[in-house]
């Protein structure tokens, strides 16, 4: 029997070969999907180079394939176990004593360090590459970039005009992101320094502005104003806001914290943007969480049989708790639940029932 440590060390590259190998081609089929629709776009709205929509593509797929992480362990954590088990090496561990929990920790220490690596690095890049994306996008359409930020209390929208950038927040959008109701902006002149916020009732997109009826404008050190219509300038056009307003755009899991007492200071609800801060926290218990789920169908002897009905009993209950953990995530954005039981009491229910699952296969 080889050494703990170069066993160790083989398990747990096997993990990584699998997870990698999906994670990579669910990227593959996200790249070429968003390639497309943007060369339908192209066709639609200028001639654009291929190759720069191909790197706008790339610059935007991190922060799409980000989410699949915990899909990828759970899939590959299945697929490496799968490999393991056919070519009779976890029987042979097992004979020599190695019980299931030893070989599946190095598939759980990987897990790990691959959801700590996606968070404190992956997520940040994810971000940043987005915005790059969105300037190139603004130039090679010839509209201004716009970036949807995770939500507090309904949607943020950043956008740009001629008389500077503002931040505008509304509870409802109709008509295509066209027409916003409940409207908060925070408002900055040319020099990127806040000037007013407005509150109003509705605003509509017009060309070239924002249409703010009975709105209320507070500016510092002055009385607030009602004005019956209020302009706010802005590049946005009704396909690009329709656009921004259907995406949600990855923040920096170290912007996070900061954002939310922002928001808290302004009086808004900053459960969203909780859920998703704790949703970062929990990935990588979430990643491991992926592992044992894996294990409870992969650990079973091929010449058992029954590993076809197994595999997809696994990616049922896979699916299943992804179901489960979106629905929590909704009552906790809601203002149903607290935002740490939203997302950590999914993951937590989800670890102590695969372990149920495992104890009672391996232990009796």
């Amino acid at each position: 029997m080889l050494g703990t440590s170069t066993l160790s060390r083989y398990i747990g590259s096997q993990f990584v070969a699998a997870i990698f190998g999906m994670f990579a081609l669910c990227s593959v089929l996200i790249f070429m999907i968003d390639f497309v629709e943007l060369l339908r776009q192209a066709g639609k709205g200028g001639n654009v180079p291929a190759w720069l929509l191909a790197w706008m593509t790339i610059l935007r797929l991190p922060a799409y394939t980000e989410i699949l992480l915990p899909f990828a362990v759970l899939v590959g954590s299945i697929a490496a176990l799968l490999m393991l088990a056919r070519k009779s090496e976890l029987a042979v561990m097992r004979a020599g004593g190695v019980s299931a929990w030893q070989f599946l920790r190095p598939g759980m220490v990987v897990a790990f360090v691959l959801g700590v690596l996606s968070v404190a690095v992956y997520n940040p890049l994810a971000a940043a590459a987005r915005d790059h994306a969105e300037r190139l996008y603004a130039e090679a359409f010839g509209r201004e970039s716009n970036l949807l930020r995770a939500g507090a209390s309904g949607t943020w929208l950043r956008q740009d005009g001629a008389d500077g950038q503002s931040v505008i927040n509304a509870a409802y959008a109709a008509k295509k992101g066209t027409q916003l109701r409940q409207v908060t902006a925070f408002v900055f002149d040319t020099e990127g320094h806040f000037a007013e916020r407005v509150d109003a009732k509705e605003a509509a997109l017009e060309e070239g502005y924002w249409r703010i009826t009975e709105a209320t404008v507070s500016r510092m050190g002055r009385e607030p104003e009602i004005f019956q219509t209020y302009l706010l300038s802005t590049y946005l056009t009704p396909e690009r806001v329709a656009d921004a307003l259907g995406t949600v755009i990855s923040v920096s899991f170290w912007e996070l914290p900061r954002i939310i007492e922002v928001a808290e200071k302004a009086k808004l609800s900053a459960e969203r943007l909780r859920i998703q801060y704790e949703l970062l926290l929990s990935r990588p218990l979430l990643c491991v969480a992926m592992v044992l789920l894996a294990a409870t169908v992969s650990l079973r002897s091929f010449r058992s049989g029954g590993i076809q009905t197994m595999v997809v009993t696994g990616m049922v209950g896979g699916f299943g708790f992804f179901l489960f953990a979106e629905i929590s995530r909704q009552f906790g954005s809601a203002g149903l639940a607290p935002a740490w039981a939203a997302v950590w009491i999914p993951v937590i229910l989800a670890i102590l029932v695969a372990l149920t699952v495992l104890l009672h296969q391996e232990d009796g």
